[in-house]
């Protein structure tokens, strides 16, 4: 039976909801946002345990400044939601960014995760990548697919003019020719109803994830590691991005959907469904 409810931590209130059956998956980030992404069989297979992290979610009580969130204030906050839920042992799954936090976290709590799942991340957030990112765009993308985001960009600054509050949303809402396999896509549903704590986001993203190096601890990793990319992922999870850190993974699958971009479970949900439970099973 799918469940929902609220976790407070130090004043904050983080958000979970439970869908599914199986063993358990715990999938970091928006529990509003990333349900509407995750489509198609996969919660006969397994149980998805979505979770907030404190970008999505209300400022505390207390008054705490945005420095005193760290990396391992992120993870003990997954780790205190494990508790809480009485996690024992379980698939985790980032997205995006949150890629950073499922990789530490399991780092960090090996004894917890059987399988980490690595959807649309980038090895790091340095300018070097950004630029690398820049560059194969201009050089891939068609030029409808350009004009598109020239256009979308354009209109940026006045959305976020008139809902500051909300853009990190319209950022994303706004680089669709970027995330998108159809770079005409409209996500603004999958938006719907999502908090976004912006002076949390721009500490976790402008600095948390920009100043981790993934490869720190990773020769002690020895979960298997599915890394799902999209060929078309202009905003964060190229592939080519990931030739110079792959080697450093002991058990590393990586799977590149041929007509997706940045979110390959929504984009193409079936192949990401038997590929995700093929693996897994077979580990």
């Amino acid at each position: 039976m799918d469940r929902k409810g609220i976790i407070e931590i130090q004043g904050v209130w983080l958000g979970f909801s439970i869908e599914g059956e199986g063993f358990p998956a715990l999938v970091i980030g928006s529990s509003i946002y990333y349900p509407r992404t995750f489509l198609g069989t996969i919660r006969q297979q397994l149980q998805l345990i979505f979770i907030d992290h404190r970008g999505f979610a209300p400022p505390p009580s207390d008054g705490s400044k945005n420095e005193e969130i760290t990396l391992d204030v992120l993870l003990s906050d997954i780790e205190t939601v494990r508790k809480a839920l009485s996690l024992e042992y379980f698939v985790i799954i980032g997205h995006s960014g949150h890629t950073f936090l499922a990789l530490e976290y399991t780092k960090k709590y090996p004894q917890r995760v059987s399988n980490l799942v690595l959807i649309g991340g980038s090895p790091d957030f340095s300018l070097a990548t950004a630029q690398a990112r820049s560059d194969f765009f201009e050089k891939e993308a068609e030029i409808d697919r350009k004009k598109a985001l020239e256009a979308s960009m354009a209109e940026l600054p006045d959305r976020i003019a008139a809902e500051p509050e909300r853009r990190f949303v319209h950022l994303c809402l706004a680089t669709g020719p970027l995330s998108w396999y159809n770079y005409r896509f409209d996500a603004t549903h999958l938006w719907e109803g999502v908090y976004t704590n912006m002076s949390v986001i721009d500490h976790v993203w402008g600095v948390i994830f920009r100043d981790i190096d993934i490869t720190r601890g990773l020769a002690k990793l020895t979960q298997p590691v599915f890394l799902a990319l999209g060929r078309y992922d202009y905003l964060t999870g190229t592939p080519f991005l990931w030739d110079q850190v792959k080697s450093q993974f002991h058990n590393l699958t990586i799977h590149i959907f041929e007509e997706s971009a940045h979110t390959p479970q929504f984009e193409e949900a079936d192949r990401f469904n038997q590929e995700l439970i093929e693996w897994f099973r077979h580990q």
